[in-house]
């Protein structure tokens, strides 16, 4: 990781240092995406096909996964592999469910009542990543909350192996979660299905969930689509900030980052160090604990586009970086976390580890990367709903408020607004 110290650096410098892989808005990236998305729109279900065979599967004849197979998969799950998704799963549908919008209900003046209501969405579209790593925890966090909010039609789409067959935990949290469709399919292929529907994919109302940088630059073509689907937020490659001080445990900030260097090359860790030693011991312990782990390449190439800054005060540099991850392993770390305005989630302290939040302390993981913490939020239960509002007027709410209206759509030259209101007003004398 290249080592620099902030309070030495140029304007221009410390925008670079805090920058990210360009890796999402490559030219060829989003030309490509267009292709695929404008092709699966023109030929549905041929076309994801096609693309399924020559990105994941080339043998591949069915896109739809049977729920009973998803059920075979939990039974041959070991005890142990059970226990801990079900624990991961109470634990997120107690935080969700805490989440639960309420009726807004209120008189704004006298005979004049506004309600605000929740609605679920009808069919959502949940995309779990499965290409260099299976993520069963991502497949939770999507389908518990959207489970939970009442969502009729909960579709997964996720990529097969090279087998045809998609990773049998993913199926078995499938079965737990009572998704109601799952499909083998992933990439750009997967969100143009997800967005236009196909003659077996229902077209979604959202789509949720994280991915590499064909299904982001995907997600965004749709959203940007007339009467398209909307989107949880952007989320790219994975990206940690780690605070550290004297007294942090360079073993535990080291494990931190790599924990996140480890899902892609594209991923970004950066570390905030007070000071140069404590720099010095963290750059040593990430080396060591590098050369152990099964997936060293993508963690190296990670590490290797990663930096550390030494600053005394971290505050200023974690807002403007807006890290999707914010690890505080400091002395005073809820003193820090109340001066953070940009942050998908923010984890405080030694004992804490941001793998708690990946997989199971209950808050979601699916979180606003590339700056996007500066106006996003993560996924939570409300993301899954949208709300009318409503209102009525008695006799007399018309007679105090319907002047007001006549005068304003006066203003506005719009005549037939007035008399929408002034026939009702003539008819009340």
């Amino acid at each position: 990781m290249k080592t620099v110290i902030w309070d030495k650096l140029s304007k221009d410098e410390k925008r670079d240092v805090l920058s990210r892989p360009s890796g999402l808005t490559d030219d060829k990236i989003l030309s490509s995406v267009s292709d695929i998305m404008a092709d699966v729109k023109t030929r549905g279900d041929v076309a994801v096909l096609d693309y399924t065979r020559r990105f994941d599967a080339p043998d591949i004849t069915d896109l739809s996964v049977s729920l009973d197979d998803c059920q075979t998969a939990w039974e041959a799950l070991p005890s142990d592999q059970q226990a801990a998704l079900k624990t991961a799963k109470a634990n997120i549908e107690k935080f969700h469910a805490a989440q639960k919008p309420e009726i807004i209900n209120i008189e704004t003046m006298p005979g004049v009542t506004c309600r605000r209501e929740p609605r679920p969405m009808s069919v959502v579209g949940l995309y779990v990543p499965g290409g260099t790593a299976p993520l069963v925890s991502t497949l939770l966090m999507l389908a518990v909350p959207a489970k939970v909010a009442g969502v009729q039609r909960r579709i997964i789409m996720t990529p097969p192996g090279k087998d045809g067959k998609i990773n049998s935990a993913i199926l078995a949290a499938a079965y737990l979660c009572e998704v109601t469709d799952i499909y083998a399919c992933g990439g750009a292929q997967a969100i143009a299905a997800l967005s236009y529907g196909t003659q077996t994919i229902p077209k979604c109302d959202k789509i949720f969930g994280p991915g590499n940088a064909y299904v982001a630059a995907a997600k965004s073509k749709a959203a940007q689509e007339p009467g398209g689907p909307a989107i949880d937020l952007p989320a790219g490659p994975s990206e940690a900030m780690v605070v550290a001080d004297a007294g942090s445990n360079p073993v535990f900030v080291a494990s931190d980052l790599l924990s996140q260097a480890e899902h892609d090359m594209l991923a970004q860790v950066i570390c905030v160090a007070s000071d140069e030693t404590v720099a010095a011991k963290i750059s040593a312990e990430v080396d060591r604990q590098l050369q152990s782990l099964p997936r060293i390449e993508i963690a190296r190439e990670a590490i290797a586009n990663s930096r550390t800054i030494i600053a005394n005060d971290a505050v200023d540099i974690i807002n403007d970086y807006a890290p999707e991850h914010l690890i505080l392993q400091t002395q005073n770390p809820e003193e820090i976390a109340g001066k953070i305005l940009n942050a998908g989630s923010i984890f405080l302290g030694p004992w804490t580890p941001e793998s708690v939040g990946d997989y199971a302390s209950g808050t979601n993981h699916t979180l606003p990367t590339y700056g996007a913490a500066r106006n996003y939020s993560g996924v939570t239960l409300e993301s899954f709903y949208k709300y009318i509002s409503i209102q009525s007027l008695t006799e007399d709410g018309l007679r105090t408020l319907g002047p007001t209206v006549e005068i304003l759509a006066d203003m506005e030259g719009l005549e037939a607004h007035k008399r929408a209101v002034s026939l009702r007003l003539e008819t009340l004398k």
